[in-house]
């Protein structure tokens, strides 16, 4: 398999869903303009970096975001199916208050295992987990070795876990804004961040 020199992580630009705080999953909503001028920012950030290899999630707010980002970079976009969110079943296009209501205290079970705790007709977190390891073997297998990932926080969590080697508490801790990309050295286990949100200091 080939060894990466760095990984490049963005999450996919601000959606409708997202300023709802409707649960997206499997379902998708469009980039906002926010959104769109996130990956703009994210195409001007990444120029020059020597990104050789797009990777991206199938669901459309991914598949959007790589494109804008993909118009400064002029590089083929390579979509892996194990780039998708976690499903989020049932919970897909709720807000939390109808969720409390139509499954009354599901969301304090969540929280209390949120690894293995699995969306009602949907994934856990620990499935994810599978997901992203298979995803980063695909992605491995491919020539580029500064591979930029364009996906989703839930599943970009579990892609940290393994790039980072990290327990999957500590990977569950992790956020990633709209307005970041991480660039990862997996040889160091060294995470920097990138873009209009990003934060002076390296995180290891």
């Amino acid at each position: 398999m080939n060894a990466w020199d760095v990984v490049f992580l963005a999450r996919h630009g601000q959606t409708q869903w997202n300023l709802q705080r409707r649960r997206q999953g499997r379902l998708d909503s469009a980039l906002t303009h926010h959104g769109v001028a996130q990956a703009h920012r994210h195409a001007s950030a990444l120029q020059g970096r020597g990104i050789d290899g797009i990777f991206v999630s199938p669901l459309g707010r991914a598949i959007a975001t790589a494109r804008i980002i993909n118009d400064a970079l002029g590089l083929e976009i390579d979509v892996v199916d194990e780039l998708a969110e976690l499903d989020h079943g049932q919970f897909s296009g709720m807000h939390d208050e109808q969720i409390d209501a139509q499954f009354p205290g599901e969301l304090q079970r969540r929280a209390a295992c949120k690894y293995q705790w699995r969306f009602p007709g949907g994934e856990s977190y620990a499935d994810g987990d599978i997901r992203a390891a298979a995803a980063l073997r695909q992605v491995k297998q491919r020539p580029a070795r500064r591979p930029l990932i364009v996906a989703h926080e839930m599943i970009g969590r579990m892609l940290q876990r393994h790039l980072l080697r990290l327990d999957p508490q500590a990977a569950l801790a992790l956020a990633h804004p709209h307005d970041v990309v991480f660039q990862i050295d997996p040889a160091s286990q060294e995470c920097r961040t990138i873009g209009s949100g990003a934060r002076p200091d390296a995180r290891s």
